[in-house]
């Protein structure tokens, strides 16, 4: 595996946290962001508000510096639920979750498309979500910020496909997070049920599927949705 310089949003805990210290052990160097900057042990953090350009601009520069070159590879898995049903769903429920999910990760990567388009190289991993493309009761928010990144990561490849940039969607299913673990017992019975696994999964695996789309075997699949959802979704 060649070593190449990460970018991973949202990665100071949970998945993005399980997915920075796997590319970490995979030999890359690694960034990540978090909302506040604050400290990660073993990890090295930079502050990104993904809401606002200024910030993510400003994010993207202070990683060249810690990474000693351009981003080659972006992550984008920052994400935020703000869960309810659609009868109740406020414009403001609605539109931040979205504007940090789906447009929060087209800033970052829109930003990290010149460099990698200069270097004729790049890969875009976008963590989506089973929700994304199955559906889920009280989260119409969520579910259409998590569809549109397979529109981003559809576009990105026809666009850029033929500068040697790869841009990807991982979609978990239902993982053991701080977030699933939220969730009323009812409805985690109710879905674990669903999964022909009859588990969760582990942000490990997750992170798994990430290390292959980033590396050096996984050049030639660009535009695929990859699920990491014990079945759960079917291909949908």
């Amino acid at each position: 595996m060649t070593p190449r310089r990460v970018l991973v949003t949202g990665g100071n805990r949970g998945i993005g946290e399980a997915i920075a210290r796997r590319l970490q052990e995979d030999g890359h160097t690694v960034v990540v962001t978090s909302r506040s900057g604050e400290a990660v042990e073993g990890l090295t953090v930079v502050a990104c508000e993904i809401t606002d350009s200024d910030s993510v601009d400003t994010a993207f520069v202070e990683a060249k510096e810690r990474l000693g070159g351009e981003v080659e590879v972006l992550v984008a898995n920052a994400g935020v639920t703000k869960d309810t049903l659609l009868m109740r769903m406020t414009d403001e429920e609605f539109s931040s979750v979205v504007d940090t999910n789906l447009h929060g990760t087209f800033r970052c990567v829109r930003r990290s498309a010149t460099p990698m388009v200069k270097a004729r190289f790049g890969r875009v991993v976008l963590i989506s979500s089973v929700v994304g493309l199955y559906g889920s009761p009280g989260q119409t928010n969520y579910a259409a910020s998590k569809a549109g990144l397979v529109g981003i990561a559809r576009s990105m490849t026809r666009e850029l496909g033929a500068r040697g940039i790869t841009a990807n969607v991982v979609a978990p299913g239902f993982i053991e997070t701080d977030m699933t673990a939220q969730l009323p017992d009812k409805t985690k019975a109710e879905y674990q049920a669903a999964i022909p696994a009859r588990r969760y999964g582990g942000a490990a695996e997750v992170a798994a599927a990430v290390s292959f789309l980033a590396s050096d075997d996984a050049g030639y699949i660009s535009g695929a949705v990859i699920p990491v959802d014990g079945g759960l979704g079917m291909g949908h």
